[in-house]
């Protein structure tokens, strides 16, 4: 007789970045565009909800892990029951993938400033899809006068065949961005000194200058820092010289005139690109007007 047919393997989860030794020295890098989803999904919580969680997404290689992106779960909890709507959690990641298909699922965060016995059971649900998956707790309540970002990751703790527990040993967070996160992440800074909370984009031209004047400053506390040394005013620091002499060797060797040249040259082709694109909105508004005659 034929031999009965083997059953179908398991399907693995959808994450196994993490399955072996964490990377990086244990070191999650986290984007600012994270903590503003999450901040986000917490000013937007259904009422009554004490808190919100999601999922995390990034990137992992063998010297670091990256959070970059996350989007929120809904779920319910009371004092004895809570219940999270993983198969949204699922058909959120895979729409996500579509879009980003390098950002795996990393692990989960939630509002508040502590470990709760809920987050154990919501931590199991996550082991599911990533194997040693990365809690994150964001203190949107201020509890320090301040929001405190915390990431664990989970291990086994108790006697093999007994009751066993679960402990959350802590992570190191860094903070980094993009170029483009940085410019938000500036524009929010300003906000702090702005009465009414509320800051206007600036044009690129105004960007551009204010980069400038950064710059110059810059140089001109390099030059002075450069001139106590010489003087004897300040003793001179070998990592400063070492980071000096990397920026000098960065600077392109191009006479005066020949960078003159190129930089005007620049400008026209970006005042032409700019005429141009401006002549362009100016015909298709001007095409709508007549068609709407």
């Amino acid at each position: 007789p034929p031999a009965a047919p083997a059953p179908p393997p398991a399907a693995p989860p959808l994450s196994t970045a993490l399955s072996g030794p964490f990377p990086g020295g244990r070191v999650v890098r986290l984007h600012p565009v994270v903590l503003a989803s999450i901040v986000d999904s917490f000013e937007r919580r259904n009422e009554g909800a004490a808190r919100v969680i999601g999922t995390l997404l990034g990137t992992v290689d063998k010297h670091s892990v990256e959070v970059t992106n996350c989007f929120s779960v809904p779920h319910n909890e009371s004092e004895d029951e809570v219940a999270v709507d993983m198969e949204f959690a699922k058909n959120m990641y895979e729409l996500h993938k579509k879009v980003s298909p390098s950002e795996i699922i990393l692990g989960w965060y939630a509002t508040g400033h502590d470990i709760t016995e809920h987050s154990v059971l919501i931590h199991e649900y996550y082991s599911r899809e990533a194997h040693n998956p990365i809690h994150l707790t964001v203190d949107t309540s201020l509890q320090n006068s301040r929001m405190s970002i915390k990431a664990y990751v989970s291990a086994p703790m108790g006697v093999p065949g007994k009751t066993m527990g679960v402990m959350f040993t802590p992570l190191t967070v860094k903070y980094v961005y993009y170029d483009t996160e940085r410019i938000g992440v500036d524009l929010i800074m300003k906000t702090c000194f702005s009465p009414n909370r509320v800051i206007g984009l600036s044009s690129d031209l105004q960007q551009v200058g204010a980069a400038s004047a950064r710059i110059q400053d810059t140089l001109t506390m390099v030059l002075q820092y450069a001139e106590d040394v010489l003087s004897g005013k300040v003793a001179a620091d070998n990592t400063v010289g070492r980071f000096l002499m990397d920026l000098i060797n960065q600077v392109p060797k191009i006479p005066p005139e020949d960078f003159e040249t190129m930089l005007n040259s620049n400008i026209n082709d970006l005042l032409m690109v700019t005429y141009l694109a401006n002549l362009t909105q100016s015909q298709i508004a001007l095409n709508e007007k007549l068609l709407s005659l």
